[in-house]
C-alpha cells in the first residue's frame, strides 16, 4: 500500500516531500501531477493501481475551492483517510477546510522536518481511526495535562517544563504540546529556540475556540517533535485573555495530544489557578532555599484550604546542593511533603538553558539528565499503574 499521495503540480514540493519522507518515514510516495483533483475515490485508485494510500496531500497550485470539493467528496466516502492540505490560508479559510474534512494544513514554505512532524502525525492519525473503538483504552481521547508551578520565581520552572516536554516527546512522537502560560514574561520561546509566528493570543480567538483545526494552525512545531504555543510577545497582550479562555484552551488542548505540558507563571493569579483546575498532574517546583521552600509550603496550605490540588502531585527540588546547608529531610519537613525528584545543581543544564536545547534533547550525560529522566517517567502509564501503591519515594542527595 502507498503511504502517501501527493496531488500536486508543484516539482519542488514533490522534491522536498520525498525528502521529509527519505529521511525517517517508512511508505512511499506517489505523485499525481495535476491541478485537476479526481472526481472521487474511483479515479483516485484507477490512478493508482487499485492502491490505498493512508495519506493524500493536496499540495501548492491546486485552487483552494478544487481543494475543498475533494476533500468532501472524500470525507464522506472514506471518512478515514487523512487529507492534508498545503496552503497558505487565513482563520476563516482554515474554518471551511476543517468542515470540508481536511485533517490538517502544512504551509508551503515548511521546511523538511516540519513535513516529516506532520506526516507522522497524520499516519498516527490514520492509525488510530482504523484500530476500532474494541482497541480503545480507558481514558483514550483525552491527554494528561501537567502544570509546572511555584509560588516564587527563578526556581528553573521553564527549564523543568521544557524537558518534560522533550522527554515525552521521545515516548510519544507529535503528542505533545507545550503552552506557555506565563503570559506576560514567558521564556519558552527562548527555551527551546522558537520564533513563534503566533501565540496564545491567536489560539485563544473565537476561530480557534470553535475550531480544533484553526488552533492546530497556530502551535508551533519543534524539531524534537514536539508543538510548542508560546506566550505573546508583548505583555499588554496578555491583559486580554481570560481564565474561562484558557480553560478552554486546555479543554481543546488535551482532546488532541497525549500530553499537554504548562509552565505557568510565579504565584498564583487568575490564570495559574485556572489552568491547575484542568491539570491532572501537577510538578511543583523549589529550588533548595530557605525562601523558596517557604513560599511552596504556603502556597500548598493555601491550596489545600481553595481544595483545587490535583490528586497527582509531583513535588521537584530542582538546583540541589548538598553543600547548601539542607538535606532532603529539612527540605520535606519545611514544605509538609515528600519530594519525588530531586535535580542536582549542574551546569550542562544551565548552558542547555542559554543555548536554548533543553538537556534532554542534547543526550548529554550528566547527573541532572538521570534526574530529570526519573521526573518524566513519572508520567508514563506504565510507571503510574505500578505507582499506585507508593507514589512518593524520598529521594537523596
Amino acid at each position: 500500500m502507498s503511504r502517501f499521495v501527493l496531488l500536486s503540480p508543484n516539482g519542488d514540493f514533490d522534491q522536498k516531500l520525498r525528502a521529509a519522507v527519505a529521511n525517517g518515514l517508512r511508505g512511499t510516495i506517489q505523485t499525481i501531477s495535476s491541478d485537476i483533483l479526481p472526481a472521487g475515490p474511483a479515479e483516485l485508485f484507477a490512478l493508482l493501481n487499485q492502491e490505498q494510500p493512508e495519506v493524500l496531500i493536496i499540495g501548492p497550485d491546486v485552487p483552494y475551492e478544487e481543494a475543498l470539493r475533494f476533500a468532501k467528496v472524500f470525507d464522506v466516502q472514506l471518512p478515514g483517510l487523512s487529507l492534508v492540505l498545503v496552503s497558505d490560508v487565513d482563520p476563516a479559510g482554515l474554518l471551511h477546510a476543517m468542515r470540508a474534512g481536511i485533517r490538517d494544513i502544512l504551509s508551503p514554505q515548511a521546511d523538511a522536518a516540519e513535513i516529516r512532524v506532520l506526516l507522522e502525525r497524520a499516519c498516527q492519525s490514520f492509525a488510530t481511526r482504523h484500530r476500532g473503538p474494541e482497541a480503545q483504552q480507558p481514558g483514550d481521547g483525552k491527554g494528561l495535562v501537567i502544570g509546572v508551578f511555584s509560588p516564587k520565581g527563578g526556581v528553573g520552572k521553564t527549564t523543568l517544563a521544557t524537558n518534560i516536554a522533550i522527554g515525552l516527546g521521545q515516548v510519544a512522537p507529535m503528542s505533545v504540546v507545550i503552552v506557555d502560560l506565563d503570559l506576560q514574561f514567558g521564556d519558552v520561546a527562548s527555551g527551546l529556540y522558537l520564533n513563534p509566528e503566533h501565540t496564545v493570543t491567536d489560539a485563544v480567538t473565537p476561530a480557534a475556540a470553535q475550531d480544533s483545526l484553526v488552533l492546530k494552525a497556530f502551535l508551533t512545531v519543534h524539531p524534537a517533535g514536539i508543538y510548542a504555543l508560546c506566550a505573546p510577545p508583548n505583555p499588554v497582550d496578555a491583559d486580554h485573555i481570560t481564565p474561562e479562555q484558557v480553560s478552554h484552551l486546555l479543554d481543546q488542548l488535551a482532546q488532541e495530544f497525549q500530553y499537554v505540558v504548562l509552565d505557568t507563571a510565579p504565584g498564583m493569579p487568575e490564570i495559574g489557578l485556572a489552568a491547575m483546575e484542568k491539570c491532572t498532574d501537577v510538578v511543583w517546583v523549589s529550588a533548595m532555599d530557605i525562601p523558596s521552600l517557604r513560599g511552596l509550603r504556603s502556597g500548598l496550605e493555601v491550596l489545600r484550604q481553595l481544595d483545587i490540588m490535583p490528586e497527582s502531585r509531583h513535588v521537584v527540588l530542582n538546583m540541589a546542593d548538598a553543600k547548601a546547608g539542607l538535606n532532603v529531610r529539612d527540605v520535606e519537613s519545611t514544605i509538609g511533603a515528600p519530594v519525588d525528584v530531586s535535580v542536582p545543581r549542574s551546569r550542562a543544564v544551565a548552558l542547555s538553558t542559554n543555548r536554548g536545547i533543553p538537556v534532554l534533547q542534547d543526550s548529554k550525560k550528566d547527573p541532572a539528565v538521570k534526574s530529570l529522566r526519573q521526573l518524566v517517567q513519572r508520567f508514563n502509564p506504565a510507571w503510574r499503574t505500578q505507582a499506585q501503591r507508593k507514589l512518593h519515594r524520598r529521594v537523596v542527595i
